[in-house]
Protein backbone atom coordinates (compact mmCIF):
# COMPACT_ATOMS: atom_id res chain seq x y z
CA UNK A 1 0.00 0.00 0.00
CA UNK A 2 2.52 2.07 0.74
CA UNK A 3 4.19 1.84 -2.54
CA UNK A 4 0.86 3.31 -4.48
CA UNK A 5 0.71 6.56 -2.11
CA UNK A 6 4.16 7.32 -3.22
CA UNK A 7 3.37 6.92 -6.67
CA UNK A 8 0.10 8.78 -6.65
CA UNK A 9 1.95 11.58 -4.87
CA UNK A 10 4.93 11.34 -7.49
CA UNK A 11 2.17 11.83 -10.26
CA UNK A 12 0.50 14.49 -8.66
CA UNK A 13 3.46 16.69 -7.81
CA UNK A 14 4.62 16.25 -11.47
CA UNK A 15 1.29 17.17 -12.61
CA UNK A 16 1.66 20.02 -10.23
CA UNK A 17 5.09 21.33 -11.61
CA UNK A 18 4.25 20.83 -15.18
CA UNK A 19 0.47 22.61 -14.86
CA UNK A 20 2.79 25.63 -13.15
CA UNK A 21 5.65 25.73 -15.28
CA UNK A 22 3.17 26.04 -18.37
CA UNK A 23 1.29 28.79 -16.84
CA UNK A 24 3.96 30.86 -15.59
CA UNK A 25 5.30 30.28 -19.50
CA UNK A 26 2.20 31.10 -20.99
CA UNK A 27 0.51 33.41 -18.49
CA UNK A 28 2.45 34.55 -15.44
CA UNK A 29 4.99 36.42 -16.59
CA UNK A 30 3.30 38.56 -18.92
CA UNK A 31 1.70 41.87 -17.96
CA UNK A 32 -0.26 43.98 -20.39
CA UNK A 33 1.56 47.43 -21.83
CA UNK A 34 -0.35 50.82 -20.60
CA UNK A 35 -0.21 52.84 -23.90
CA UNK A 36 1.82 55.78 -24.04
CA UNK A 37 0.90 58.03 -26.87
CA UNK A 38 3.95 59.11 -28.95
CA UNK A 39 6.22 56.60 -27.49
CA UNK A 40 5.00 53.54 -27.94
CA UNK A 41 5.30 53.22 -32.35
CA UNK A 42 8.26 55.30 -33.52
CA UNK A 43 10.56 54.00 -36.25
CA UNK A 44 14.28 55.39 -36.46
CA UNK A 45 15.18 58.14 -38.87
CA UNK A 46 17.62 56.84 -41.85
CA UNK A 47 18.87 60.99 -41.72
CA UNK A 48 19.42 61.48 -38.13
CA UNK A 49 19.49 57.67 -36.28
CA UNK A 50 16.94 58.80 -33.75
CA UNK A 51 13.51 57.37 -33.21
CA UNK A 52 10.54 59.30 -34.20
CA UNK A 53 7.14 58.75 -33.55
CA UNK A 54 4.97 57.61 -36.20
CA UNK A 55 0.75 58.22 -36.02
CA UNK A 56 -1.24 55.16 -34.83
CA UNK A 57 -4.42 53.64 -32.83
CA UNK A 58 -5.92 50.89 -31.61
CA UNK A 59 -2.29 49.97 -29.67
CA UNK A 60 -2.09 46.64 -27.72
CA UNK A 61 0.89 45.56 -26.16
CA UNK A 62 2.37 42.75 -23.44
CA UNK A 63 6.12 42.56 -21.81
CA UNK A 64 7.44 40.51 -19.27
CA UNK A 65 10.16 41.33 -16.80
CA UNK A 66 11.62 38.26 -17.50
CA UNK A 67 12.99 38.31 -21.08
CA UNK A 68 13.73 41.68 -22.84
CA UNK A 69 12.80 39.90 -25.73
CA UNK A 70 9.35 39.40 -24.77
CA UNK A 71 7.62 42.71 -25.81
CA UNK A 72 4.59 42.16 -28.66
CA UNK A 73 2.86 44.81 -30.00
CA UNK A 74 -0.08 45.90 -32.42
CA UNK A 75 -1.08 48.76 -33.92
CA UNK A 76 -2.92 50.24 -36.61
CA UNK A 77 -1.09 53.38 -38.79
CA UNK A 78 -2.66 54.88 -41.77
CA UNK A 79 0.69 55.23 -43.10
CA UNK A 80 2.15 52.44 -46.06
CA UNK A 81 5.21 50.60 -45.98
CA UNK A 82 6.33 52.54 -49.13
CA UNK A 83 5.90 56.07 -47.51
CA UNK A 84 7.76 54.76 -44.44
CA UNK A 85 10.81 52.68 -46.36
CA UNK A 86 11.47 56.79 -47.50
CA UNK A 87 12.20 57.84 -44.29
CA UNK A 88 13.29 55.06 -41.71
CA UNK A 89 15.44 52.47 -41.46
CA UNK A 90 14.88 48.98 -42.43
CA UNK A 91 15.30 45.70 -40.81
CA UNK A 92 17.45 43.32 -42.00
CA UNK A 93 16.20 39.37 -41.68
CA UNK A 94 13.22 40.37 -39.41
CA UNK A 95 11.77 37.66 -38.07
CA UNK A 96 8.76 37.49 -35.91
CA UNK A 97 8.47 35.67 -32.64
CA UNK A 98 5.76 34.02 -31.76
CA UNK A 99 3.61 35.61 -29.00
CA UNK A 100 0.93 33.37 -26.28
CA UNK A 101 -1.94 32.12 -27.94
CA UNK A 102 -4.22 34.67 -25.90
CA UNK A 103 -2.32 37.65 -27.17
CA UNK A 104 -4.91 37.40 -30.45
CA UNK A 105 -4.10 40.40 -32.59
CA UNK A 106 -0.03 39.19 -32.92
CA UNK A 107 0.06 35.97 -35.20
CA UNK A 108 4.14 35.48 -35.79
CA UNK A 109 3.27 33.15 -38.74
CA UNK A 110 0.99 35.14 -40.82
CA UNK A 111 3.50 38.27 -40.22
CA UNK A 112 6.00 36.22 -41.36
CA UNK A 113 4.92 35.17 -44.39
CA UNK A 114 3.61 38.39 -45.15
CA UNK A 115 7.07 39.98 -44.59
CA UNK A 116 8.53 37.04 -46.81
CA UNK A 117 6.56 37.93 -50.13
CA UNK A 118 6.30 41.76 -49.71
CA UNK A 119 2.92 42.75 -48.18
CA UNK A 120 4.83 44.25 -45.32
CA UNK A 121 7.45 45.69 -43.79
CA UNK A 122 10.05 45.93 -40.80
CA UNK A 123 11.82 48.54 -39.66
CA UNK A 124 14.04 49.87 -36.73
CA UNK A 125 12.12 51.03 -34.19
CA UNK A 126 14.47 51.87 -31.32
CA UNK A 127 18.21 50.31 -31.43
CA UNK A 128 19.26 48.60 -27.61
CA UNK A 129 16.28 49.56 -26.42
CA UNK A 130 17.95 46.97 -24.12
CA UNK A 131 21.41 45.80 -24.46
CA UNK A 132 21.64 44.11 -27.41
CA UNK A 133 17.68 44.11 -28.12
CA UNK A 134 16.09 46.23 -30.55
CA UNK A 135 12.93 47.14 -31.16
CA UNK A 136 11.41 45.84 -34.74
CA UNK A 137 8.45 47.31 -36.06
CA UNK A 138 6.69 45.96 -39.06
CA UNK A 139 3.99 47.67 -41.41
CA UNK A 140 1.27 45.84 -43.76
CA UNK A 141 -0.01 47.35 -46.43
CA UNK A 142 -3.70 47.46 -44.92
CA UNK A 143 -2.33 49.81 -42.09
CA UNK A 144 -1.65 46.68 -39.74
CA UNK A 145 1.48 47.28 -37.70
CA UNK A 146 3.29 44.98 -35.13
CA UNK A 147 6.06 45.37 -33.15
CA UNK A 148 8.44 43.43 -30.70
CA UNK A 149 11.83 42.26 -29.38
CA UNK A 150 15.02 40.99 -31.64
CA UNK A 151 18.31 40.56 -30.20
CA UNK A 152 20.74 42.20 -32.23
CA UNK A 153 24.48 41.83 -33.42
CA UNK A 154 25.78 42.20 -30.35
CA UNK A 155 22.86 40.95 -28.32
CA UNK A 156 23.32 37.18 -30.06
CA UNK A 157 27.17 37.69 -29.45
CA UNK A 158 26.85 38.52 -25.43
CA UNK A 159 24.27 36.17 -24.70
CA UNK A 160 25.82 32.89 -26.67
CA UNK A 161 29.16 33.42 -24.92
CA UNK A 162 31.54 34.63 -27.52
CA UNK A 163 33.65 37.82 -27.73
CA UNK A 164 31.85 41.03 -28.52
CA UNK A 165 34.27 43.29 -29.97
CA UNK A 166 34.82 46.37 -30.26
CA UNK A 167 31.84 47.25 -32.34
CA UNK A 168 29.49 46.97 -29.74
CA UNK A 169 29.02 49.25 -26.94
CA UNK A 170 30.17 48.42 -23.50
CA UNK A 171 27.41 46.67 -21.53
CA UNK A 172 25.82 48.43 -18.44
CA UNK A 173 26.58 47.02 -15.00
CA UNK A 174 23.57 45.73 -13.28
Amino acid sequence: MTGKMLAILLVACAVVAGVSMYYLQVYGYYYEVEPSPGQDVVLTETATGQPVPIAYSAFQAIDADSSPIRYRACFHTDLKPEQLAVRYMSAEKAEPLTAPGWFDCYDAATLAEALANGSARAFIGVKNIHYGVDRIVAVTQDGSGFAWHALNNCGEKAYDGTVVGEECPPRPEN
